[in-house]
């Protein structure tokens, strides 16, 4: 991959060099984080993982759609916008997440406070409004098991406060593929009331065939201080998204022959998907003389209907049937006590807590055909309510003592699920499936100068099945109740390093797992699951930002992850051999930028990705999907003029227009592993803002 120098950036961008301005444009190189230590903290003084992706660079020339603009620069993840609306996108740390077949499994998602994630495990990024977002940070490693089971790794979304004067706004985004995004905004504070009022409305034509979607989305949030020892928080948001199109995978010589392409089915069946979502969250933080009581509470509801493309004559029609529709109710909340501990060397908080959530889903399942007709909703063949809930205590304790610091904790995690079969002609499917374990973990970092610091941690953690993996069982009848959770142990080394005008954060790490989850069997539309002994993953992460001159700064994130079987099992594809690599984890991802602000107005970055090749099924004899490197351009103009100021955007994606596999299907039945990612594409914006 090539290395792009300053030099070579004002090469590729000569109508960028306007009038010089003093303009020292500070990276911030060690951000406070809440992520793992439960209260503000610098990251270069925690002991694991921890990253702070802030508001200029989420929104800084990007569209503000989908989290995989910004999660690429975080060493760890690997996220694949999966070009399919339908789908929301693959996200995976350390492995943990890969071989999701729809939504984001294994990793915490969690938005103002507000989990995004159901007990069981699935999640959808979709629901981050990046509109809004004042930071995302990510966890990655054994800390992140405190925040229970299904937590390979932490994701959480902070919204902005309404802050300052009030102020209106609006912009408009247009690109290819009939890329179109609208958004209205009104934020501010009065009389110590803050808000953020946000709506936005984006159609696309997909750049794949059969593959159009339009996402609206609002969000609302109030802050106010009752008291002067006392905040309160209340969000609102929505994401609606109606006849989604599903262009499904491709066969690898249908990707070759049309990248753009769909198999048949999908225009037969015309797959597609609807989605109403809604919640409603409160934030409650008051301080009792030194300790700090926490509360947060939500609820919501989330409908879905899909339509697949599974024949009349496959046997999954008649037991789950081609059209899948669920109503959720959603709710639950957390209590945490933090307080400092006086009389003992240096600085101790204990942090006591308990989380409550519950997912409740009046879940139907009809015929996708009436007759001859396809695509429709035909007869009732699964009618059910499936409840997954988990109550989770928790302590832990923060200590920096001198050069040291050291943080512990334990959780005891707990999900059940309850399934009520109320479809009872083809036999009575209800029962209950309880998961529990007491999940630890401790990590010790030691300064040996203030600008090096190194740091060991270790913990357990464990991932149960989904209502999704547990549905179908081996035998066509009922729920699959004896699938086992995965269960892991973490041990992580690293060492961070302020050098100058330079961070370096290094990791080294290994993950060994029993009873991994993995497909056993996938037909007629329908996966079972089975667990298959062990994994090994060991890795080494790099990510490095750094102030280059005044007005240049870059950033580097290097993740070699080496995921593996760790012992033989048996599947219907085949005997999947120790040493075969787990699907869907590429063994080398980089993300390289460097971005150029030489006056207060002007800012423009160019951004480089290199991912290697993924397995995309456990046997590792179908055709990986290639390695590729693609580079990206932006840049964002701003004009202030008395109470307005103007904004233009410009994007530039897939430079050197390389054609390539964005993301994978794990394990698809058909073989339609394969997802094409756009050519070149591009994306002009423009906004206003006016201040009150």
């Amino acid at each position: 991959m090539k290395y792009f120098t300053p030099a070579h950036l004002a090469l590729l961008l000569p109508g960028l060099c306007l009038a010089p301005v003093v303009c020292a444009e500070t990276l911030e190189l060690d951000p406070s984080v809440i992520t793992g230590s439960r209260s503000a903290s610098p990251s270069f003084d925690l002991p694991y993982s921890v990253d702070s992706i802030n508001q200029e660079q989420i929104q800084d020339g990007q569209l503000g759609i989908n989290a995989s603009e910004v999660l690429s620069r975080v060493p760890g993840l690997v996220v694949q916008n999966r070009q399919n609306y339908a789908q929301d996108l693959q996200i995976s740390s350390r492995g943990f997440g890969a071989r999701s077949a729809f939504g984001v499994r294994g990793i915490k998602l969690i938005a103002d406070g507000i989990p995004a994630s159901t007990p069981d495990g699935q999640g959808q990024a979709a629901t981050f409004n990046l509109d809004t977002a004042e930071r995302i940070e990510v966890l990655r490693g054994p800390a992140a098991t405190l925040y229970g089971s299904n937590a390979g790794g932490v994701i959480q979304m902070f919204s902005r406060d309404g802050e300052g004067p009030p102020r209106i706004g609006a912009e408009t985004l247009v690109g290819s593929d009939g890329m179109s995004k609208n958004h209205l905004t009104a934020e501010g504070a009065t009389d110590d009331v803050g808000f953020v009022l946000d709506a936005s409305r984006m159609d696309t034509d997909g750049y794949r065939d059969h593959s159009a979607a339009r996402r609206d989305q609002t969000f609302a949030k109030l802050n106010l201080k009752p008291d002067e020892d006392s905040k309160l928080a209340l969000i609102y948001s929505s994401l609606e998204q109606n006849g989604t199109q599903d262009p499904l995978g491709q066969s690898w010589e249908a990707y070759k022959a049309d990248p753009r392409s769909v198999t048949p089915n999908a225009i037969t069946y015309n797959t597609r998907k609807s989605i109403d979502h809604q919640q409603l969250g409160l934030n409650y933080e008051r301080y009792i003389g030194d300790a700090t009581l926490q509360v947060n509470a939500y609820t919501g509801t989330r409908s879905v209907i899909q339509y697949l493309a599974i024949p009349p004559t496959a046997a999954s029609n008649k037991q789950g049937g081609g059209v899948v529709q669920f109503d959720r109710k959603f709710y639950g909340g957390s209590l945490r006590w933090m307080q400092p501990v006086y009389g003992v060397p240096g600085d101790l908080t204990l942090i006591g807590g308990l989380d409550f959530d519950q997912s409740q889903d009046s879940r139907h399942g009809y015929q996708n055909f009436i007759g001859s007709e396809l695509g429709v909703k035909g007869a009732l063949v699964r009618d059910e309510v499936d409840t997954a809930r988990s109550l989770d205590p928790y302590v832990q304790a923060n200590w920096a003592l001198d050069n040291w610091t050291v943080q512990a904790g334990l959780r005891y995690s707990t999900m059940e699920m309850d399934v009520d079969d109320q479809f009872l002609s083809n036999g009575d499917a209800s029962g209950t499936k309880r998961y529990e374990k007491a999940t630890p973990s401790v990590s010790v970092m030691y300064a040996f100068t203030p600008e090096l610091h190194g740091y060991i941690s270790a913990g357990k953690g464990f991932e149960t099945p989904t209502q999704a993996e547990l549905a179908y069982s081996p035998s066509g009848q009922g729920f699959n109740f004896g699938l086992k959770p995965s269960e892991s142990t973490q041990y992580e080394m690293g060492l961070k390093a302020q050098l100058n005008n330079t961070r370096i954060n290094a990791a080294i790490f290994q993950i060994t797992t029993e009873d991994e989850l993995v497909v056993l069997s996938n037909t007629g539309g329908r996966t079972t699951y089975q667990n298959a002994g062990r994994t090994l993953r060991r890795g080494f992460e790099l990510g490095v930002e750094s102030q280059l001159a005044e007005h240049w700064t870059s950033t580097l994130a290097y993740t070699r992850l080496q995921a593996t079987y760790d012992s033989d099992f048996a599947s219907t594809s085949g005997t999947v051999d120790k040493g075969n690599y787990l699907p869907g984890v590429p063994q080398t991802t980089l993300f390289a930028e460097v971005n150029w602000k030489p006056a207060d107005w002007v800012s423009t970055a160019i951004e480089g990705m290199y991912r290697s090749k993924v397995y995309v099924e456990d046997t590792n004899t179908a055709k990986a999907a290639p390695a590729y490197t693609v580079f990206n351009w932006r840049a964002k103009f701003e004009q202030k003029i008395e109470h307005w100021t103007f904004h233009q955007s410009l994007r530039l994606d897939n430079l050197l227009d390389r054609q390539y596999v964005g993301s994978v299907i794990v394990g698809d039945s058909n073989s339609r592993y394969y997802e094409a990612a756009p050519g070149r594409s591009w994306y002009a914006g423009a906004g206003a803002q006016y201040s009150f």
